[in-house]
């Protein structure tokens, strides 16, 4: 073949892989945000992304476009390994039209994303737009609709990773809010539906673009975002670690560490003093989590939102497993609507890529208030009876002191499905607290008495020797075993290695319908 086609090939690949242009390249850099292909190079190892359809150009011939080029269609797409393992990717280009999405855009995205689906690989989205390409009309509207689709397709069949790391806005959210994980990048990304304009002009309200959909709006106030980075390196660093927990698609098992199943497990004396002597005081969940867990080492999902209730990625014995625990620091560690919803939809993603649960409880009830019974507190709270309820991979409950009514039920109590139910002598598992059943059960009896609250104290004090303990539940065959808090992990870990092998048979349907 003669040099001067590979010379001009090599040209024209060259034009193209420089995305904008320099000046618009250095312009990214000032803005302290990298390029698509830099956030590439930190996502795969070196020399494995394979990049497809660069030479993908639009068909758009109207309002001015036949003649305007727009180098890989604002998006970088292809396949590479991380951490050992084939990841698919698809980086908008802000450099290249604002990384506006139009029809072959669109085609580039949803090629990546079938490929994933075929081979059974994870993808990861980085979202860097000003949007819809207005100037395609509705085939660029096509184009998001094609994603949207092909997120469900991928959903629950391989994991999915949202990185926003600029501008997401209008219909280009809705494609991060179908993926299983969001990573928001502080100060430079924001996601909204209608932007501070819009809004201005339909409700009069003036508000930034990062007061609208910032970090704090997103994962604080709303929970849409699940992590939030500190740049962009950041959060590539985040998408690795994420998915070092994660199995490539729902027919394979989570990723095994045999050098920390090979570190054993031993008891932990220290366990025995975390939770306090008074029922009343408050204390970190985290450090029963981290005692638990292999070196301590958890990754908190959606952190800042509805932080009443903790849930992560951990390993145990060297096996990938899920989190959920009330937080007695928050709220008491009371479940509440927004509670239940995190909680939920964690738990049903855990279910898909078959990751054993571990649940911690302490939790006194579901959250009193007429706001809540408003904003359908039984609703969302179902969804957790639903959520544990259905699930079919390993579920180890451990009891830690306060376990009261429908909300130790939503906390995967032995009857809602737990393979193993473990209490710590602190527990206290019954319908209510003992002062909101001695004042059902004995409130004639109290305020016939002479002295009313001398009475309500002794009650009291009787119902709390019979119900705040474990030991009327394990006698009942409530609960599996009391445990000395030290040998809390070594207990879990054990049970875990016998669930591993865990098959459970459902009843045949389509799908369960989950109270939404």
């Amino acid at each position: 073949m003669a040099k001067s086609r590979i010379q001009d090939l090599q040209k024209r690949r060259a034009k193209l892989v420089q995305g904008g242009g320099p000046d618009r390249v250095k312009k990214q850099h000032e803005l302290g945000k990298l390029t698509a292909r830099e956030r590439i190079d930190l996502l795969f190892e070196e020399d494995t992304f394979r990049e497809s359809l660069l030479w993908v150009k639009h068909r758009c011939t109207s309002f001015g476009m036949a003649d305007k080029e727009f180098p890989g269609e604002g998006v970088v797409t292809g396949h590479g390994i991380c951490d050992g393992r084939p990841v698919y990717v698809a980086s908008q280009d802000f450099t290249v039209a604002g990384g506006s999405v139009g029809e072959m855009t669109g085609r580039k995205i949803r090629e990546a994303m079938d490929a994933a689906l075929k081979t059974g690989d994870p993808f990861v989205m980085i979202n860097d737009s000003g949007g819809a390409r207005i100037q395609e009309g509705v085939d660029s509207l096509s184009g998001y609709g094609q994603i949207f689709y092909r997120n469900v397709l991928l959903s629950g069949v391989v994991p999915q990773i949202s990185i926003i790391a600029g501008p997401c806005a209008g219909g280009a959210a809705y494609s991060p809010a179908l993926t299983d994980f969001i990573i928001q990048v502080r100060s430079e990304g924001q996601m909204y539906i209608t932007g501070p304009l819009v809004i201005k002009q339909v409700t009069g309200e003036e508000i930034t673009a990062e007061q609208l959909g910032g970090v704090e709006s997103t994962a604080h106030y709303s929970g849409v975002v699940h992590f939030v980075a500190e740049d962009d390196e950041d959060a590539i660093a985040l998408t690795k670690r994420l998915l070092s927990y994660l199995p490539s698609n729902n027919t394979e098992d989570p990723p095994f560490r045999p050098d920390l199943h090979d570190e054993g497990v031993f008891p932990d004396d220290s366990m025995n003093d975390i939770v306090p002597e008074d029922p009343a005081e408050p204390y970190d969940m985290h450090e029963v989590i981290s005692r638990v867990l292999d070196q301590g080492d958890f990754l908190e999902v959606q952190e800042q939102f509805a932080s009443n209730i903790i849930v992560g990625f951990g390993r145990l014995a060297g096996y990938s497993v899920g989190v959920v625990a009330n937080q007695p620091l928050v709220k008491a560690g009371v479940l509440d609507i927004d509670s239940s919803d995190k909680a939920s939809r964690f738990i049903r993603f855990c279910n898909a890529f078959n990751i054993p649960i571990l649940t911690f409880v302490d939790v006194p009830g579901f959250m009193p208030g007429v706001q809540q019974e408003y904003g359908g507190i039984i609703r969302h709270g179902a969804k957790m009876l639903f959520a544990y309820a259905s699930a079919t991979v390993p579920k180890l409950t451990t009891v830690i002191r306060k376990a009261y009514g429908g909300a130790y039920l939503a906390m995967c109590a032995k009857s809602m499905g737990a393979d193993t139910l473990i209490a710590w002598p602190s527990a206290e598992i019954a319908v209510m607290g003992a002062e909101g059943a001695v004042g059902v059960l004995y409130r004639k009896e109290i305020s016939s008495a002479d002295d009313p609250e001398k009475a309500r104290q002794d009650k009291i004090r009787e119902y709390k020797e019979l119900f705040a303990n474990p030991y009327v539940a394990a006698g009942h065959g409530l609960v599996d075993e009391i445990v000395d808090p030290s040998d809390t992990r070594s207990y879990l870990a054990q049970a875990l290695e016998v669930l591993k092998a865990k098959r459970e048979l459902r009843p045949q349907k389509k799908h369960g319908l989950i109270p939404l």
